[in-house]
C-alpha cells in the first residue's frame, strides 16, 4: 500500500499537479497561489490539498473558473521562498518565489518621481525608475544590477512598443500631430483665428474673441498656445489689453481643454495610460476610451476654469495682480509692467508658420477637424454594433476605440493634404514636410509615453500597488482617494513643470491602487465606479492644475513666449486665479463627489461660487464700463 501511494505521488508530481506562483512576493503582504490538477485524477477535490510557503500551511479552494487557489498568503522574511502543495503531508509539486521587502515595491515610482523633481527632466525620471523596479524584481542580486539595465530596454521597452494597443495610440497621436502640422502651414487655422478675431471691437470682445479662438483650437495645446497668442496680439494690444491677460486667456484655454475634449493629441496619450493600467484590473471590463469618457464630468478643473476665463472676459472683472496690470493697460497704454522683458517665440514651431502669400481659408481647418470627429464616433458606432439591440453608451463601450482613433486620424490627414494640394496652397512635397513637422512634435511626448507604459508594466512586476492597499486600504475611506490624487498630481505637475510627465508617472499607479482600495472595501460594483473615474480624472486635472500654477512648466512658457509677456508676470498674474479655481474644484467638486455628490450638483454649485466670487472680489479696470454702455 505504501508503495502504491508513493507511486502515484510520484505520478501527481510529475504530470498531473502543478503549481503557480509569483516569481516576486512582498514580506508582509498577502499574495496567492494556483493549482492546476489534471481533472481526471482524484486528486482533483481542494480538501485533498495544501499548500506549504515557509512555515505555514493553507487550504486551497476552487474558484469561479475552476482553479484550485490558496489565498492571503504571508512570508515574514526576505529570500528564496519554497511554495510546495502537499497531499496527505507529502509533495506533490514545488516552486519558489523571491521575497523581498515590500517597502521597496513603492521605489521604482517615488524614485521617478524624486528624480523628475531634482532634475526637472521626465525621461531620465521614468528610465531610472524601471531600471531600479527590474533589478529589485530579480531579488536585489548584485550581478542582475547592471543587466537589469539591459532587461528595462530588450524586454519593457520592446514589450511596451511592440504591444498592438500601444502601437494604435502612437499611430493616431502621430497623425494628429500630421493633422496640425498640415493645417498649420496652409494657413487654415489662421483663417480660423481671423473670422473669430474680426468680431472684437473692445476690450470685453476682445477677451472673449480669445477665449473663444482657445476653445475653437482644441486638438492640441501647444498648436493653441502659438497661433492664439501670436494671432490676437496685435488685436488685443490694439484695444489696451494688458500683455498679462492676453498670456492668461491663451493658457488657461490651452490644456484645460486639450485634455478634455473627445479627440486631441492628449486623448490618445490619455487612452494609452488608461487602457494599459485598466486591463490589469480584475473584474473591470469597460474599454479604455469609455473609461476616458466617464472621466470628463468629474474632470472640475479644467471645466472650472474654462467658464471662468469667460466669466472675467465678459464681466472684465479682475483682482489680484491681474486687475492692477489690467488698470495699468487700461489708464496708461502700458502693455506690460514698467523693466519687464518681453519673451520672443520667433523660433517656436517656425516650420508651421504659412507663408505671408497663403491664402487664409478656415474651411481647410475646419473641414479635417470634423473628418476627425465623426469619424472616431462613426468609428465607434461601427465596431461597437454587432445587430443586438444595445443602447448608444453601450454601443461606444463595445466600440474598438483604437481602431476608430486610427480610422479617424488617418482620414483627416489624407482630407487635410488633399485640400492643401488641390488648392494649389502648397505642394506635394511641403505637404509632407508640413505633416512630418506635426510629428515631430509629438516625439518627445511618445517617448514618454513609451517609458510610462514601461514603468507601469514594472510596478505590476513588483506589487506596487498591493503594497500600498495594505498599507492604506483599511483606513484610507475610497471617497477621498481622488482628492489626494489631485493634491499629489498638482504637487508633482509643478514641481516638473510637465502635465503629461505627472501622468505618466502617477496613472500607472493610481488606477490599480483606486480599484484595490474599493475592493478592500466591497465597492468594485458599477455603482461605485464613479470614484476610479473621479481618481483618473483627478490625475489629469491635477496635473493641469499644476502645470498652471507652475514657472517651469513647457504651456506656461510658451504662453509667455506666444503672447510677448515677461514670463514672471504671466506666472504671478495667473497665480492667483489658478489657485481660486482649483481650490473650488477640489474643495467643491473632488471630495464631495468621491463620497457621491452628483458630479452635476457639485459642477453647479462650483460654478456659482466662482460668480459669487469674482462679483465680490473682481473689479472692472479702466475705460471697461464706458465700453459696456456702448454695447459691448
Amino acid at each position: 500500500m505504501a508503495v502504491s501511494l508513493a507511486f502515484l505521488l510520484a505520478a501527481a508530481a510529475n504530470a498531473e499537479v502543478t503549481v503557480e506562483a509569483p516569481s516576486l512576493v512582498l514580506t508582509g503582504v498577502p499574495f496567492e497561489v494556483s493549482v492546476i490538477v489534471d481533472p481526471s485524477t482524484d486528486y482533483s477535490s481542494p480538501e485533498a490539498f495544501g499548500v506549504m510557503a515557509g512555515e505555514r500551511e493553507y487550504p486551497l479552494a476552487r474558484s469561479d473558473d475552476g482553479t484550485l487557489v490558496a489565498s492571503d498568503i504571508v512570508v515574514d522574511s526576505g529570500g528564496e521562498v519554497a511554495i510546495t502543495v502537499l497531499s496527505s503531508s507529502a509533495p506533490v509539486a514545488t516552486t519558489t518565489s523571491t521575497a523581498v521587502p515590500g517597502a521597496l515595491s513603492v521605489l521604482p515610482p517615488v524614485l521617478a518621481i524624486a528624480i523628475a523633481l531634482i532634475f526637472r527632466s521626465v525621461i531620465p525620471a521614468l528610465f531610472l525608475g524601471s531600471w531600479v523596479g527590474v533589478w529589485i524584481a530579480s531579488g536585489l542580486d548584485g550581478s542582475a544590477f547592471f543587466t537589469s539595465l539591459l532587461a528595462v530596454f530588450q524586454e519593457h521597452v520592446r514589450g511596451a512598443v511592440a504591444d498592438p494597443d500601444h502601437a494604435a495610440i502612437m499611430l493616431f497621436t502621430f497623425m494628429i500631430g500630421g493633422m496640425v502640422g498640415i493645417i498649420s502651414r496652409n494657413a487654415g487655422m489662421q483663417g480660423v483665428v481671423d473670422t473669430i478675431s474680426g468680431w472684437a471691437s473692445n476690450a470685453r470682445r476682445g477677451q472673449v474673441s480669445t477665449a473663444l479662438m482657445g476653445c475653437v483650437i482644441f486638438f492640441d495645446d501647444y498648436a493653441n498656445t502659438l497661433v492664439v497668442g501670436n494671432t490676437m496680439r496685435a488685436v488685443t494690444d490694439r484695444l489696451k489689453i494688458s500683455r498679462e491677460k492676453l498670456a492668461f486667456l491663451v493658457d488657461a484655454t490651452a490644456a484645460p481643454i486639450a485634455c478634455i475634449a473627445l479627440v486631441t493629441t492628449w486623448i490618445g496619450y490619455e487612452v494609452g495610460l488608461i487602457g494599459a493600467a485598466t486591463e490589469l484590473l480584475d473584474g473591470f471590463s469597460e474599454s479604455a476610451y469609455l473609461v476616458y469618457l466617464n472621466t470628463v464630468p468629474y474632470s472640475f478643473y479644467p471645466i472650472f476654469m474654462q467658464v471662468f476665463v469667460f466669466m472675467v472676459a465678459v464681466s472684465q472683472r479682475d483682482f489680484g495682480a491681474m486687475y492692477r496690470a489690467e488698470e495699468r493697460a487700461r489708464t496708461t497704454g502700458q502693455l506690460q509692467a514698467p523693466g519687464s522683458v518681453e519673451e520672443d517665440a520667433s523660433t517656436e514651431g517656425r516650420e508651421l508658420i504659412p507663408s505671408d502669400n497663403t491664402p487664409r481659408r478656415a474651411v481647410n481647418a475646419v473641414v479635417p477637424v470634423a473628418v476627425l470627429l465623426t469619424g472616431v464616433i462613426a468609428g465607434l458606432l461601427i465596431t461597437g454594433s454587432d445587430g443586438t439591440d444595445k443602447s448608444l453608451r453601450e454601443i461606444i463601450g463595445d466600440g474598438d476605440s483604437y481602431k476608430a482613433l486610427m480610422w479617424a486620424s488617418l482620414s483627416a490627414v489624407l482630407v487635410a493634404a488633399i485640400m492643401t494640394v488641390s488648392q494649389r496652397l502648397l505642394t506635394l512635397e511641403q505637404t509632407v514636410s508640413a505633416w512630418f513637422s506635426g510629428i515631430k512634435l509629438m516625439m518627445f511626448a511618445m517617448i514618454i509615453l513609451v517609458l510610462a507604459w514601461t514603468l507601469g508594466s514594472i510596478t505590476e512586476l513588483v506589487h506596487t500597488a498591493d503594497f500600498l492597499v495594505s498599507l492604506l486600504g483599511d483606513w484610507m475611506p475610497p471617497g477621498l482617494a481622488p482628492a489626494m490624487v489631485f493634491v499629489l498630481a498638482a504637487a508633482t505637475a509643478f514641481a516638473t513643470g510637465t502635465s503629461w510627465g505627472t501622468m505618466a508617472i502617477l496613472i500607472p499607479l493610481v488606477i490599480p491602487l483606486t480599484w484595490a482600495i474599493m475592493a478592500a472595501n466591497g465597492m468594485t460594483d458599477p455603482s461605485h465606479h464613479h470614484i476610479l473615474y473621479s481618481a483618473i480624472a483627478t490625475v489629469l486635472t491635477g496635473a493641469v492644475w499644476g502645470d498652471h500654477c507652475s514657472p517651469i512648466s513647457d504651456t506656461t512658457i510658451l504662453s509667455s513666449l506666444a503672447s510677448g509677456c515677461d514670463h514672471i508676470d504671466h506666472v504671478r498674474t495667473q497665480l492667483p486665479y489658478a489657485l481660486t479655481t482649483g481650490s473650488v474644484a477640489l474643495f467643491v467638486g473632488t471630495i464631495p463627489a468621491g463620497f457621491g455628490l452628483p458630479w452635476w450638483l457639485a459642477m453647479a454649485i462650483g460654478i456659482a461660487i466662482l460668480a459669487a466670487f469674482l462679483k465680490v472680489m473682481g473689479r472692472v479696470a479702466g475705460d471697461a464700463p464706458s465700453q459696456k454702455q456702448a454695447g459691448g
